[in-house]
């Protein structure tokens, strides 16, 4: 979990969204991602699916069965959808993303029904990545609120 916080911060100095992720198989680092959704204006590029293309590249084979994915925040709908379509092994993640989180928060997908089942652990290094996320947002908040004080007080607005 340390490398995907690792891939979280360096997502945050590129002014993406801090989540970063890690897909290890039998003790190996396969591939490691960050957020890069803006950057690269791909609604896709999340920190899961950039490390699920790089691996599944690296492999050969979509596919990667007895792998674990480390992944600093509880995955959405669509990187759920491809952990479960590359048939990861194991998901672990640190913080809940009580929005848009697909595991055990406000978008619970019900995996019972999935035609492959992850193990799933939450909780890895929660309160680092969970603050990560809050640093970030409350930072943008901040230049948010400083951009429209200053288009106010020249008049644009």
């Amino acid at each position: 979990m340390r490398l995907a916080l690792s891939e979280a911060r360096k997502a945050a100095v590129r002014g993406e969204v801090p989540v970063g992720a890690v897909l290890v198989k039998e003790g190996q680092v396969l591939a490691r991602g960050y957020n890069r959704s803006l950057s690269g204006s791909d609604p896709t590029a999340h920190a899961e699916i950039v490390a699920l293309r790089k691996a599944a590249r690296k492999v050969g084979n979509y596919r990667l069965p007895g792998s674990t994915l480390y992944v600093t925040v509880e995955p959405c709908p669509m990187c759920l959808g491809a952990i479960i379509q590359a048939r990861v092994g194991r998901i672990v993640y640190g913080a809940e993303d009580p929005k848009a989180g697909a595991i055990v928060s406000g978008l619970k997908f019900d995996l019972a029904r999935a035609n492959h089942r992850p193990r799933v652990s939450g909780g890895l290094c929660r309160e680092e990545g969970g603050r990560l996320l809050k640093d970030f947002f409350r930072a943008r908040r901040q230049v948010g609120k400083k951009s429209r004080v200053v288009e106010n007080l020249a008049g644009l607005k």
